[in-house]
């Protein structure tokens, strides 16, 4: 790499442990080559702290977003091992996450776990439900979405985590109307609720729907134990008459 920016290995050594000052113009710009990230970027970002999967995103090219917007870049923690966490939004953070989804210091302050049956090239985030709108998963689970960056993306009749500015974050079925009126049908499975639409101008970030976990007892479950209660019951009572 030093070859290739035609720098002294010493030298570089030094930019990389924060020995010497900032790189001058000339070198910037070919570190900008090298990385194929633009100088703008390497000059303001502090790109330890940027998800694996933005900076894949930005070397792809993919640097604007539907609106024309420069791209959103998603902050991310990791573990001892250096491995992307998956942080936990729980209810009582929900509410400061549409304010501190950007903010580093945010970020880094929620809990966070690994789950090693997921894709390592994919981005991940918790959040925890507050509500049956979703039935029948249920309220105060925690439900695992992965990074969409492109929200032209979006698939009509899945449900996706979005986080919006008036309404913060909510979990629904999503129909795409992006193209057409430049909103989002959000649906809930619990079908108490009425469906609703929302601008996409209101969308801050959204998540597809990948799996969910919960301390709670499934319904079912619950009706099975009392059935196989009943029956002994019933049972004993026949086996005294007997």
């Amino acid at each position: 790499m030093a070859a290739i920016l035609g720098v002294k290995r010493s030298t570089l050594n030094s930019y990389e442990n924060g020995v010497a000052l900032t790189p001058p113009l000339d070198l910037l710009m070919k570190l900008s080559n090298y990385f194929k990230f633009s100088l703008d970027v390497i000059v303001r970002l502090d790109l330890s702290k940027i998800s694996e999967y933005s900076l894949g995103e930005m070397q792809r090219g993919f640097t604007k977003d539907i609106e024309g917007k420069n791209l959103r870049i998603l902050y991310t923690t990791v573990d001892n091992e250096d491995r992307e966490n998956i942080e936990l939004v729980p209810i009582k953070s929900k509410a400061g996450y549409t304010a501190g989804y950007n903010d580093p210091e945010y970020i880094s302050g929620l809990p966070t776990f690994q789950l090693p049956f997921l894709q390592k090239d994919k981005k991940y985030r918790a959040f925890q439900l507050d509500g049956d709108s979703m039935l029948p998963i249920p309220d105060r689970a925690h439900v695992i979405g992965e990074y969409v960056q492109n929200l032209n993306t979006l698939k009509d009749g899945t449900a996706y985590i979005i986080v919006t500015q008036d309404d913060g974050v909510v979990f629904k079925v999503v129909y795409n109307q992006i193209r057409k009126r430049k909103k989002l049908l959000l649906r809930s499975l619990n079908t108490a609720y009425e469906p609703y639409e929302i601008g996409i101008e209101q969308v801050i970030e959204a998540w597809r729907f990948v799996n969910y976990f919960t301390s709670e007892i499934p319904d079912q479950y619950n009706e099975l134990a009392t059935l196989k209660k009943d029956f002994k019951a019933m049972s004993e009572r026949l086996a005294k008459m007997a």
